[in-house]
């Protein structure tokens, strides 16, 4: 009886990390705005950066506070695209657009060389971010969205156990190299000016 139990929970065990992975694979990543420049999976971020580590940069562009709390990509700058403003909203907290976004970009980065990676939570806010970044000077050809940004979009099938949850591409859920370690480097420096 209790070998029986132990083969019956073991072959769930398998089905249902089975059923995960090819859910996470067949996953069709989706351009969620129109935007300047172009889009690319969070595995082809990854390989324009192995591929020229000297000139091609990844830019989180969410709130200090997901930069630290929830992680990023190993070697990611942060620069937000908007700031928590800490007031109540009534539903969550609010956020107001970092009117220095394309200036942070030129203090750090060159227009001319540079090719910005910029990733959000799920794609939204770097859409964004990529119009500023070409209104900043950038090249089309020399800036791109992450499609599913770093945690992904959330699993929609109401059966699934990840309902609700983050579980659909993105740079974590693909398995690439990220921490919750802060560099001094990366951080959003004009924090470390104050």
């Amino acid at each position: 009886m209790r070998q029986t139990r132990r083969s019956l929970l073991l072959c769930l065990t398998l089905v249902f990390v089975v059923s995960t992975v090819a859910l996470a694979q067949s996953y069709k990543y989706k351009v969620k705005h129109p935007h300047m420049g172009g889009d690319i999976t969070p595995t082809e971020a990854y390989e324009m950066v192995l591929k020229n580590p000297e000139r091609t940069f990844l830019v989180d562009c969410r709130t200090r506070a997901e930069y630290q709390i929830i992680g990023h990509p190993e070697g990611a700058y942060n620069i937000p695209y908007t700031f928590w403003t800490g007031n109540w909203g009534g539903k969550k907290y609010g956020k107001e657009a970092n009117p220095n976004f394309g200036k942070n970009l030129l203090a750090r980065f060159n227009p001319k060389a540079d090719t910005l990676i910029i990733f959000c939570r799920s794609a939204s806010r770097s859409c964004k971010a990529c119009n500023e970044a070409v209104k900043a000077g950038w090249p089309e050809d020399k800036v791109f969205n992450v499609l599913g940004g770093f945690e992904g979009d959330k699993v929609k099938y109401k059966k699934s156990a990840y309902h609700g949850q983050r579980k659909l591409g993105g740079w974590r859920n693909e398995g690439l190299p990220w921490t919750y370690h802060m560099d001094k480097k990366l951080v959003y420096q004009p924090d470390l000016a104050s």
